[in-house]
């Protein structure tokens, strides 16, 4: 019988062969994606001191009543365009990128292209 590993073990190790090359720091922390089937998530995280600076989703309250669907091209460029605007606010201007394994396609691209549009620099 052929074992095969499901989509999600083998992005969970890309992700963590990703994340062996890179960490966030204070002055240039991670922008970490996670998708699920419903919403999108980014986060922008301190590694060093273990706590999440930032975050924004399609799962919040005033995100859901703006978008029209919460797993879209579209939605993942609201939250890109939140998640740079909620960094700038708090002083951070650069980060590093972390696909969580995923693709860089789609949503995944459109919320990294919204980021940068918006002023994020990775």
């Amino acid at each position: 019988m052929v074992n095969k590993e499901s989509r999600q073990e083998i992005r969970v190790k890309k992700h963590n062969r990703i994340r062996n090359r890179f960490s966030g720091t204070a002055e240039r922390p991670r922008l970490s994606v996670f998708r699920s089937n419903n919403h999108i998530y980014a986060q922008v995280i301190d590694d060093a001191a273990g706590k999440t600076l930032v975050s924004a989703s399609t799962a919040e309250k005033d995100a859901k009543a703006e978008l029209k669907n919460t797993n879209d091209v579209e939605a993942a460029s609201y939250v890109g365009k939140l998640v740079a605007k909620r960094a700038k606010d708090a002083g951070i201007e650069q980060v590093v990128f972390d696909r969580g394994g995923y693709i860089y396609h789609g949503r995944v691209k459109a919320l990294a292209d919204a980021a940068r549009e918006a002023g994020l620099e990775f």
